[in-house]
């Protein structure tokens, strides 16, 4: 009888040891499955991550800038985040990737550190301002927002293109009358010159400074580098469209750091697609670079304003429908 007793004792604990056994396992594999699918990225969204990047990096080292303006909506459309966590993610990737080819713009002098510096530094500041507002704003109006933005600074930067050729040809105009005259008056001109540099040198710091607190502004609260938006305003403070590319990557990685830091306090942002964003971008950026240096300075102007266009357009579709 004891013996009996003993065997179904241990028999009912067995079973209910068992029991408790497929329970606990079958909830830690739950448990994993749901950790694999939130944490894990699938390897199509691993492919399309890596896939963008190499899009984002081209493009910064292309132009210099679009690499946030096609970030946000791949990481949306494609990738499939929502509209706060795509833009702190892509001003994490987007400010790694500039970073980088910062460098290889630096190898070809098309960087001015301290005009870059000095147009970052004001930038930060309303960066950090306008992060704050954009987390406050509801994720569809942001889109549009930025997408209204987009097309206005395009417009702006091919009307100032046209502006510029009429001033290139009233310049030779002036330089084949001034090649006519007299030594002696070339070296008036010349003094002249460098008295309206040093007048143009006494106003540039102000300038830099409203203008980078401005554009950081607006960076901050679209969630971007802002370099669509730096680029064009080196260009108008006296740059070229080469050396205003090369000279925008410092600011747009100083203001994507900036921005990624508010949107990660809020935790919006995903850190496995920002890392293979940066992967994908490390080689998108390298070939952008090196494409760059061979187009004129018309061709990617062109090309600048017709991508914010396009891009511009998908998103107020999109967002619409």
């Amino acid at each position: 009888m004891p013996i009996q007793f003993l065997i179904l004792n241990i028999s009912h604990n067995t079973f209910e040891f068992e029991n408790v056994f497929i329970q606990n396992l079958s909830f830690l594999v739950l448990h994993l499955q749901l950790f694999s699918l939130t944490v894990i990225p699938s390897y199509a969204i691993i492919s399309l991550s890596i896939i963008s990047g190499v899009i984002v990096g081209f493009s910064l080292g292309l132009i210099g800038g679009g690499g946030s303006i096609f970030a946000v909506p791949l990481l949306v459309y494609v990738i499939g985040l929502e509209p706060h966590i795509a833009i702190g993610t892509s001003a994490l990737a987007v400010a790694v990737n500039a970073l980088i080819n910062l460098l290889y713009h630096k190898k070809k002098s098309y960087v001015y550190f301290k005009k870059g510096i000095l147009f970052a530094i004001p930038g930060v500041i309303g960066t950090f301002i306008g992060s704050q507002l954009g987390l406050l704003t509801p994720a569809n109006s942001l889109l549009i927002l930025l997408a209204l933005f987009m097309v206005a600074i395009a417009i702006k930067m091919l009307i100032e293109k046209n502006n510029s050729k009429k001033e290139e040809d009233d310049n030779d105009d002036k330089k084949s009358i001034v090649i006519s005259k007299d030594k002696s008056n070339k070296s008036i001109n010349k003094e002249d010159n460098k008295k309206n540099q040093s007048l143009d040198h006494s106003d540039e710091k102000p300038q830099f400074m409203i203008i980078g607190f401005l554009v950081g502004l607006g960076a901050g609260y679209f969630g971007i580098g802002g370099g669509f938006l730096i680029v064009p305003s080196l260009v108008h403070l006296g740059l070229n469209i080469v050396d205003a590319i090369g000279t925008s990557l410092l600011p747009v990685s100083i203001f994507g750091f900036t921005t990624a830091a508010s949107y990660s306090i809020s935790d919006q942002i995903d850190w496995i697609i920002a890392l293979l964003f940066i992967t994908g971008g490390i080689a998108g950026g390298k070939a952008g670079s090196l494409i760059s240096s061979k187009l004129s300075n018309d061709k990617l102007s062109k090309v600048f304003s017709l991508l914010l266009i396009v891009v511009a357009i998908y998103i107020i579709i999109k967002t619409i429908s």
